[in-house]
């Protein structure tokens, strides 16, 4: 139906360090998730500062790591927690959307985190999973849980500046990564076990005539998600070893593949070098970088 998209490889731009490695055994996050096996972390979230840093999750044993552009790692803080999606609020404030918590704050000098929302209507979240924030600083979400086309239970939430919580959405059968359009009219959401990825118009009080914008297969789905200022979307695709660019009407134009795994769980674009992609690669704790044409 569409051309056949350029292929792109990555290099192993950082790999988290022997030292800090870890035994998934009997961990119920890698229970629960990973069928028991015994990993030594699994990475997420990532998410640069302003200095050019690299922020990271490491989900099921409640760490969140700091990465030099040289690749010092640098271990923030270790939690009884699962963090798993990562932005920075425009105060400063780190924002972690935590699986078993809900929504946390970090300050980032003190290293002190502290509950930001935790339930919508007396009901606690079934397991936040990915965030980002629009310019005016609300801040929108998604809580997966374990929902799949078997119990399609997620939902996507507004946190509206003024504090003010909305559901968006719900009855989505895992709903993951998402990022809002350059012009913000619209939330694309990745679903993971739909194999797609949604696109969401935003309107007055919430949203209307949401539907698919992109259908994959294969893999296990789609996990994050990063947009350019041209429109162009980057989806991970968890379990196929790959992160797809899509130009601004859905056409898939790169087909950038995993140097070391298959666990692509998420993509961001490097603020200062917008051509630079840097990946999590969950399967061998390495962070991907893919450096793609500039014309």
């Amino acid at each position: 139906m569409f051309n056949v998209p350029l292929s792109l490889t990555t290099e192993s731009a950082f790999e988290l360090p022997s030292y800090l490695h870890e035994s998934g055994a009997h961990n119920p996050w890698v229970d629960a998730n990973l069928h028991g096996r015994d990993v030594h972390s699994f990475l997420e979230g990532p998410c640069f500062d302003a200095d050019g840093r690299l922020w990271l999750v490491d989900i099921p044993f409640g760490r969140i790591f700091r990465v030099t552009p040289t690749g010092e790692w640098d271990l923030i803080v270790k939690y009884d927690g699962w963090p798993n999606g990562l932005k920075f609020h425009p105060d400063g404030r780190l924002i972690i959307a935590d699986y078993r918590h809900g929504l946390l704050a970090m300050d980032v000098e003190s290293r002190r985190i502290s509950p930001l929302v935790t339930h919508f209507i007396s009901s606690r979240f079934i397991g936040v999973n990915d965030l980002t924030f629009s310019s005016a600083g609300d801040l929108y979400f998604t809580d997966q849980g374990q929902s799949g086309l078997h119990d399609a239970c997620g939902a996507v939430y507004r946190l509206k500046a003024d504090g003010t919580l909305q559901q968006l959405l719900d009855g989505i059968p895992s709903p993951n990564g998402l990022v809002l359009s350059p012009d913000e009219n619209f939330l694309f959401l990745a679903v993971t076990r739909d194999n797609a990825v949604w696109r969401v118009p935003l309107v007055e009080g919430g949203v209307s005539k949401v539907g698919k914008f992109i259908q994959l297969s294969g893999g296990t789905g789609p996990d994050g998600l990063a947009i350019d200022s041209d429109g162009n979307l980057y989806v991970a695709h968890h379990g196929l070893g790959c992160v797809w660019q899509f130009d601004k009407r859905g056409e898939a134009r790169y087909r950038i593949d995993s140097s070391r795994g298959d666990w692509t769980t998420n993509v961001t674009v490097h603020p200062h070098h917008p051509n630079e992609l840097f990946i999590t690669e969950s399967q061998t704790g390495t962070v991907l970088k893919a450096t793609l044409p500039l014309y």
